[in-house]
């Protein structure tokens, strides 16, 4: 059967909870003793689905091994959203507007980290480049604990063409980069705000960190030179949603 396979207990949860008519077939250890499965094959079974009961080693051939916690699903992911509904959201949120763009991050499980962090934090969306970045994957669901389905995300052409058409509409960049001289905890980050971060190795692409109104680094103190991308995202939008009276 086609589709999308998803496993694990967080990934099967969102699913059911944010978009139930895409799951295409749906499976459960048999006689698991997990309350969580079993709380999850009667709340399939009141949505009108018929989970099917495998046993574990079944579960085991059908993931390749990977860890399911005796869950595990078939799921038509939907189709990417259309740029237009970007704006859409912008001009909706006015001046909380407050996204994520993600240039060029290639690790699943570091992009599935970085949107738990943005839907924690309340964003109005992910933007990511279409190419040479990570997409939404099963892995990025799991690593995600579901926020996967909860945030708005985007995979644009053209990232410096969208971030300015951002600018166009009143939302201040503000990149983060280890060599900018400026402090961001010294930055005001109240308003229309999208946070720009590179890629795990290399950074913010020129054009990206040229297109941002300001650059700045998180202070450190320690031997380390930098946090990992999801860890510094993490911190940058928490202190975002601080400034704005979260």
């Amino acid at each position: 059967m086609s589709g999308e396979l998803l496993f694990g207990i967080h990934s099967i949860d969102a699913a059911l909870t944010n978009d139930p008519k895409n799951i295409l077939e749906l499976y459960f250890e048999t006689d698991s003793q997990n309350a969580r499965v079993k709380e999850l094959s009667e709340r399939a079974r009141d949505l009108g689905l018929k989970p099917h009961a495998r046993p574990r080693d079944a579960l085991d051939r059908m993931t390749g091994g990977a860890r399911h916690q005796g869950a595990v699903a078939r799921y038509r992911a939907p189709p990417p959203r259309a740029e237009s509904e970007l704006y859409e959201l912008v001009e909706k949120a006015e001046k909380d507007t407050l996204l994520l763009v993600l240039d060029g991050v290639t690790d699943p499980h570091n992009l599935g980290a970085c949107l738990r962090s943005a839907e924690g934090a309340g964003v109005t969306a992910v933007i990511v480049p279409k190419d040479k970045a990570a997409g939404i994957t099963p892995t990025v669901r799991r690593a995600s604990s579901g926020a996967a389905d909860r945030v708005a995300f985007f995979a644009v052409t053209n990232l410096a063409r969208t971030l300015k058409a951002l600018k166009d509409r009143g939302v201040w960049l503000v990149g983060l980069a280890d060599d900018a001289g400026q402090d961001f905890y010294k930055l005001d980050l109240k308003g229309p705000l999208a946070i720009v971060m590179g890629s795990e190795g290399e950074g913010m692409r020129r054009l990206t960190s040229e297109a941002c109104d300001f650059l700045a680094h998180i202070p450190m103190r320690g031997a380390v030179e930098s946090l990992n991308v999801s860890v510094a995202t993490g911190v940058v939008l928490f202190e975002a949603l601080r400034q704005r009276g979260a």
